[in-house]
């Protein structure tokens, strides 16, 4: 029978790990309302503005897997207050940029702060309730970070036209303070078995070279030209990079920094992509909806993070509803809903977008919001299954590897579609593509079965 003082930690480390969920997410929705106003005050180009959004979530993908090892190797609780503090210090760097350079290097270093939290905090939630009630607390857990989601565009708004853009960096450190403090006191690393493995210093620096070489690939090739040789280089390079690391982590048996046999069962590859899914079409919506309303609507800051209410605030209600569904039903139908749910959004979205009409647009942006926690919290639930409880942190990193890959991605692929048409619609056409596919692969690929079962060699 768990104690009064055992269950009391639990619920403060399930609260902790939502909240600093939250101020990631937040982050993310933030920094898109207020991007047009950034580009002005530092006198940057469009596609500079965007590398603040896509540096951050580039550095998180490249990093995020490693952090979650290190974390199985040498334990949570450190790591998630070095995060902590790294994430806090660049917050504070990033709202005293005077140039835009500055700002985005101080926006990578704050994604190395985040790569380090982001598996800490789901591999210590997970370690924390036992198995039955992992779908509740993952459902918890995005609910109260959805919450943070939800403010990010009104708060983002509220502060770039009230106060100045630079509040929606300050306000993270007392916030990281509290977290630190509930870690501290409430978690121990000693009811962890650690993994005896040594680092995979190799697949770390192909992974980082491969993405970084893509990305910058895919969001330069408009501005610089898809067939200069820069471009062409960096592109072939960095496709041939990720496929060596694909090739080297397939063969090294010992301590891989991401088992990608794992990927040899369907199940686990269609629930990883449903989560780059996700993100992908998050990056989309939530950077170039915020462009749209503001270029193309005329809205303000604060009158364009309202218009986005619709897109983030039905998850509030649904991601608990998305982790009872999916302890009762398993992955298949809630991850297969949702992402038809997305596809309808996503094209509702494309074809209004031309008439400049916020209300012909609603019912896709609500559609977009019922739908997004279903995409995250079933398959994620069923990822985790398929591991033991001391490699949380190691599936824990594979699933945030493929969030965070499809968010740079999405940014990458929406930033290069509008550079070339200049048309919000095109961007939003080719996120329908992408969930379109996706949709089909999910009904093809997720068992029936409640849970994966690990591809294990």
């Amino acid at each position: 029978m768990p104690t009064d003082s055992t269950t009391r930690r639990k619920w403060w480390i399930l609260g902790a790990m939502g909240v600093i969920l939250g101020v990631i997410l937040l982050d993310e929705t933030i920094v898109g309302v207020a991007l047009p106003t950034i580009q002005s005050d530092l006198a940057m180009t469009t596609l500079g503005s965007h590398w603040v959004v896509n540096i951050y979530m580039l550095v998180l993908a490249g990093l995020v897997a490693a952090a979650g090892k290190l974390g199985d190797m040498i334990g949570h609780k450190v790591l998630m207050i070095a995060g902590l503090l790294i994430f806090g210090l660049a917050s504070l760097a990033s709202g005293f940029a005077d140039t835009g350079t500055w700002l985005i290097v101080a926006r990578g270093v704050q994604g190395v702060g985040a790569a380090i939290i982001f598996p800490a905090s789901l591999a210590m939630l997970m370690t924390t309730f036992p198995e039955e009630q992992r779908g509740m607390a993952l459902g918890l857990y995005g609910g109260i970070g959805t919450v943070f989601l939800a403010l990010g565009p009104l708060v983002g708004g509220v502060l770039t036209d009230l106060a100045t853009w630079r509040w929606i960096f300050w306000i993270n450190p007392p916030i990281l303070i509290g977290v630190a403090l509930v870690v501290q006191f409430a978690w121990s690393d000693a009811d962890v078995e650690k993994l005896r493995e040594r680092f995979d210093p190799i697949g770390l620096v192909l992974l980082v070279a491969g993405l970084s070489l893509t990305v910058f690939g895919i969001m330069q090739g408009p501005d610089i030209g898809w067939l200069s040789p820069v471009i062409v280089g960096s592109l072939a390079s960095g496709l041939v990079l990720l496929a060596a690391f694909v090739a080297f982590e397939w063969r090294r048996r010992d301590s891989p920094l991401i088992e990608v046999r794992l990927f040899a069962n369907p199940t686990f590859s269609a629930c990883n992509l449903m989560i780059f899914n996700a993100q992908f079409s998050k990056m989309a919506l939530f950077v170039f909806g915020a462009l749209y309303f503001q270029q193309a609507l005329g809205l303000t800051p604060l009158m364009a993070g309202v218009a986005m209410l619709p897109a983030v605030a039905p998850q509030i209600l649904t991601a608990p509803l998305a982790g009872r569904a999916a302890d009762r039903f398993g992955a298949r139908w809630p991850s297969i809903a949702s992402v038809a749910m997305l596809f309808a959004g996503t094209v509702w979205v494309a074809a209004f977008t031309p008439a400049n009409d916020y209300i012909l647009l609603l019912p896709g942006l609500l559609l977009w919001g019922v739908s997004m926690p279903g995409l995250f919290i079933p398959p994620q639930r069923a990822i985790l299954n398929a591991v033991k409880p001391s490699q949380q942190g190691e599936a824990g990193g594979i699933s945030m590897s493929m969030q965070l890959l499809g968010a740079a991605l999405g940014m990458a692929v929406s930033s290069a579609v509008y550079a070339m048409t200049r048309d919000f619609s095109a961007v939003f056409v080719a996120n329908a593509v992408v969930v379109g596919a996706v949709l089909v692969i999910a009904l093809l690929a997720i068992e029936r079965r409640a849970a994966v079962q690990a591809a294990k060699a």
